[in-house]
């Protein structure tokens, strides 16, 4: 699988171009909306590897999401071996399966949505707790080892809360779902351009496979892990991150400008 660094790096930079491009349409978003969803992108596209019990997610919040990580994984095996085509060989694992789909990251997305729509601040904490804890794994995974589960689950437990005071009471709630499904739609593209690719199009049959895995040519793919994500593929998501930024935080901008 590609990185969990540069899976959260990529949530950050589409979530800023995103942002960027709406600004430079007119729509206008607030600094603290555009930054605490960026950072929620970042979870969330380290969020469709949690059906792998070795992934960084499943190691972020110590043996709670280890134990989560197993059930999803035997959930999403149990899935690909129902809905499986006759052209389908059967799996013993379920990654890269039902969580790395379009339908996942819409439904994780709708989720977070309605809950924080009908719960309001309880439930923006705990998805801000969340994602947050997942993009400091991410974003600072050599910090966050060296630190232990216990002290980046109470580091993520303080920037949770002061994220969620942040963020405009209401307006800014709904934001969160929108930047959970767009993190984890992100992680499978980028998955997508691996040696294996992804089934992205699940539930719908493509030449008679349901978990078809797609991807580009050969030729366009690369290694998880190698140098061209190293050296090319993250500095690149840097710099786009860096750029977007300028245009799609007002404050950032104006400070430019009066610069």
């Amino acid at each position: 699988m590609v990185m969990g660094p540069t899976h959260a790096l990529s949530g950050v930079a589409v979530w800023m171009a995103g942002a960027a491009g709406l600004q430079m349409c007119g729509v206008t978003l607030p600094g603290a909306e555009v930054a605490v969803g960026a950072a929620v992108s970042a979870g969330a596209a380290l969020l469709p590897d949690i059906d792998h019990p070795s992934s960084t997610v499943a190691r972020t919040f110590g043996p709670v999401s280890t134990a989560l990580s197993h059930g999803v994984d035997r959930a999403a095996t149990a899935v690909y071996n129902l809905t499986r085509t006759a052209r389908e060989a059967p799996r013993t694992g379920g990654h890269r399966t039902l969580t790395h789909t379009a339908v996942f990251a819409a439904t994780v997305g709708g989720l977070v949505s309605t809950a924080c729509g009908l719960l309001g601040k309880p439930a923006a904490v705990t998805v801000l707790f969340l994602m947050l804890g997942l993009a400091i794994r991410g974003l600072m995974g050599r910090w966050a080892r060296r630190q232990g589960w216990m002290v980046t689950t109470l580091v993520t437990a303080a920037a949770a809360a002061g994220a969620v005071w942040w963020l405009p009471p209401g307006r800014g709630y709904p934001v969160l779902g929108l930047a959970v499904a767009v993190g984890s739609l992100t992680h499978c593209l980028g998955d997508m351009i691996t040696k294996q690719g992804c089934p992205l199009a699940w539930p719908l049959v493509h030449r008679g496979k349901r978990w078809w895995e797609f991807a580009p040519p050969a030729a366009m793919r690369i290694r998880a892990g190698g140098s061209f994500e190293k050296t090319v593929l993250v500095p690149v998501l840097a710099l786009s991150t860096a750029a977007s930024t300028a245009f799609a935080i007002p404050e950032v901008q104006a400070l430019i400008l009066s610069g």
